[in-house]
């Protein structure tokens, strides 16, 4: 475990990581950015339940006055959730001003993962990565998390990439940067609010274990970068392809003439998807949230 003068580590994490045992890291801009208040705390505390039930032990990452913290108690994720989106949407650019100002952040993948590895955490569940945004030949939007999944040795288990995006170039960007993308019991890439996307994984594996031995194998070569697990939402979650194709498509337009840009896109987007889709796509986004805490744990106890 690195010793870092500006991480916190939670006592029980801290526990758990000296004496080898199983710990997810989980992010928290699903917790300020992601839904309202109280939904939000209910998710968070119900993914953390949802890790122990599965073996290990979660580490909610955030912010808090400055000081990186691995591990939230009740009372911290509660006041993120309060906070909402008076919190900063912390990518890797915002840790230092934020750090030396004492502010509060919420993690995106990006620097949960960053966080995570600083703690010495090699397992990380989320919702959805971000990537290659569409159009980004012009606007060159491409997400701070597959930078991140290219150098930092974290294990990402997700719903695949957010459907808001160009999944084929967030692929091809993937493959560039050496990134393995693993499909979870699946060949095709799963497009977050529905199982398949049209496009396939690098390799499919069936259990956490096999999952596991190949991170393992990845560390033990000393090949930077992370691992991406896709893990499709599960079939009575699934929402229909024509549906929410629609509503994004909608979406994506309104962000245009609205002049939405940067970091403010993929919060922009969720909301007015979840307005259109009369609250559906919120509730697939909490269901899948809670499917890839339970691999998550999973992997962590085989690794």
């Amino acid at each position: 475990m690195k010793l870092n003068p500006y991480l916190d580590i939670a006592p029980e994490v801290r526990a758990a990581l000296e004496a080898g045992k199983p710990v997810v890291a989980l992010e928290s801009t699903i917790i300020s950015h992601g839904m309202p208040y109280p939904q939000n705390v209910e998710t968070a505390l119900n993914v953390e339940r949802i890790v122990r039930e599965n073996g290990a032990v979660p580490a909610t990452i955030a912010i808090i006055g400055g000081r990186l913290k691995a591990g939230l108690s009740e009372e911290e994720i509660t006041y993120l959730g309060k906070k909402g989106y008076d919190v900063t949407k912390a990518s890797r650019r915002d840790l230092p001003v934020l750090v030396a100002r004492g502010a509060d952040g919420a993690t995106t993948v990006a620097t949960t993962m960053i966080v995570a590895a600083m703690a010495g955490i090699r397992v990380f569940a989320t919702g959805g990565i971000g990537g290659v945004h569409r159009g980004a030949e012009i606007t060159m939007d491409i997400s701070a998390d597959l930078e991140e999944l290219a150098q930092t040795g974290v294990l990402v288990v997700c719903a695949g990439a957010k459907s808001i995006l160009d999944l084929g170039l967030t692929l091809e960007y993937l493959e560039t940067k050496g990134v393995p993308v693993i499909g979870y019991q699946t060949s095709e890439l799963p497009a977050f609010y529905t199982r398949k996307s049209g496009f396939g994984v690098d390799y499919r594996l069936d259990t956490p274990g096999e999952i596991a031995a190949a991170f393992r194998a990845k560390m033990d070569m000393g090949l930077a970068g992370g691992m991406l697990v896709t893990n499709p939402i599960p079939e009575e979650y699934s929402m229909d392809p024509d549906v929410i194709n629609r509503a994004i498509d909608e979406a994506v337009e309104e962000a245009k003439a609205q002049g939405i840009h940067g970091k403010q896109t993929t919060p922009f987007l969720l909301a007015k998807i979840k307005d259109i889709t009369g609250g559906d796509s919120l509730a697939s986004n909490i269901r899948l949230v809670y499917n890839n805490a339970e691999l998550a744990a999973k992997i962590a106890a085989q690794l």
